[in-house]
């Protein structure tokens, strides 16, 4: 059994039960803070698991697709509140932050998934501050939202100063790096827009980007790393071709076995 509250502003609030174990697929639009108030939630990535427990806080970045396993634990139920930040609001927010507070040698972190310290008082306080609202299915106002969204940010800028870099990644600084990207998402059927949206740029900042990295275009660019990947899961002969040919991100199993032979001299074998 599955229950769901929503309250959107230009943010996301959301609560969520369940009575039961269940596991999805999971990807992320939006910077995501996540509160465990009970049960236990495992989330896959890249095969790294993590598991979060009661009073346990974790945020994930956006444009990242895990796997997540939500568990009832000693009878109780898997009960969350999550936060989305829009990228509406963070504009705004970055808008308003003093300019000499930025850190300006902030990276943007590799990991998508970053597990914050327990027992902190101000996520304690946050999340316990907005759970009544959700028990009384009582919709807070929206500059109370707008408040705990912001509460939500300085929870993380205070956590570490690299959060500014994956939470402000629209500014040129912080630009995703494309190739990092790309290596973490080619086997996914992504647009140009799409790609060039989660890095941070228009569609033409990308492709004049992407140039001063390769000399192919992004999209042989993303046939090359596909085949390069399935040229290595063959070899190391534990999954089918046919298994290999999707994982990576072929839609045809004909046509990656044609595009294959030309790049490495023989089909595929099993």
């Amino acid at each position: 059994m599955e229950k769901l509250d929503v309250f959107n502003c230009s943010n996301v609030l959301i609560a969520s039960y369940f009575t039961d174990d269940r596991s999805c697929a999971h990807e992320n639009r939006e910077h995501t803070l996540i509160y465990l108030c009970s049960g236990e939630l495992e989330i896959e990535e890249r095969g790294k698991k993590t598991v979060l427990r009661a009073g346990d806080c974790a945020f994930m970045r956006r444009d990242n697709r895990m796997w997540l396993q939500k568990r009832i634990v000693n009878g109780k139920p898997y009960h969350s509140v999550v936060l989305k930040f829009s990228k509406s609001f963070l504009r705004e927010f970055y808008q308003k932050l003093d300019k000499k507070d930025i850190p300006v040698e902030a990276r943007r972190e590799k990991n998508s998934l970053r597990l914050l310290p327990r027992e902190r008082p101000d996520i304690r306080s946050l999340f316990e501050s907005v759970i009544p609202y959700f028990d009384s299915g009582t919709k807070p106002s929206e500059d109370v939202l707008k408040l705990k969204m912001t509460e939500g940010l300085y929870v993380l800028l205070h956590t570490d100063k690299n959060l500014y870099a994956s939470l402000f990644d629209f500014v040129e600084p912080w630009k995703i790096d494309i190739l990092d990207y790309l290596n973490e998402n080619y086997m996914y059927d992504l647009s140009m827009e799409e790609i060039a949206s989660y890095t941070g740029r228009s569609l033409a900042t990308f492709k004049r980007d992407f140039a001063k990295v390769s000399n192919l275009t992004p999209q042989k660019w993303i046939i090359k790393r596909r085949l390069e990947a399935a040229h290595h899961l063959i070899k190391s002969g534990k999954k089918k071709v046919s298994e290999i040919c999707f994982d990576v991100g072929f839609k045809n199993l004909s046509h990656f076995s044609k595009i294959y032979k030309q790049a490495y001299g023989s089909s595929p074998s099993w």
